[in-house]
């Protein structure tokens, strides 16, 4: 990937923009361009989360893991548990990028609870999360858990 930066004095200088050209579109592009509209939205530090009983108010920080199971999205913070009926892709918008990073079709982790990971299964690894709190990262996630922390 070449990074490179032109000015042009017709584009205003509160509004860049972004161009990003390649032979064809691909998951790599789609992640960069991803990456670069959750940079540019504003993420909040508390995140409502509506489960069956009330509306909660989350700090982003104290969210450990959240895990999609039997059609409810978890949510492990450090203070308990939460479910609710929000999809996974919706939920991982609202996250900032910096810490929390998706390493399966179901999970998402906060990085700074990240303890160790381990082997597991064909080519899977196994993250151990603080709270001992455990997740599988698949294969397809686990070059961009590496490169995410710069291994």
């Amino acid at each position: 990937m070449k990074l490179i930066f032109e000015t042009n004095p017709e584009i205003d200088p509160q509004e860049p923009t972004i161009i990003i050209q390649a032979a064809k579109q691909t998951d790599k592009a789609a992640a960069i361009m991803a990456a670069l509209e959750h940079f540019q939205a504003e993420k909040s530090d508390i995140i409502p989360v509506k489960t069956s009983q009330q509306l909660n108010m989350v700090k982003t920080k104290s969210i450990i893991l959240v895990d999609l199971v039997d059609n409810l999205l978890v949510i492990y913070t450090v203070d308990g548990i939460l479910k609710t009926k929000e999809t996974l892709v919706s939920f991982h918008q609202k996250l900032t990028p910096k810490h929390f990073l998706q390493v399966s079709r179901h999970a998402i982790i906060n990085v700074d609870y990240l303890l160790a990971l381990e082997d597991s299964f064909s080519g899977n690894l196994t993250a151990k999360l603080a709270h001992q709190l455990t997740t599988s990262v698949s294969r397809k996630y686990v070059k961009d858990l590496m490169h995410f922390l710069g291994i």
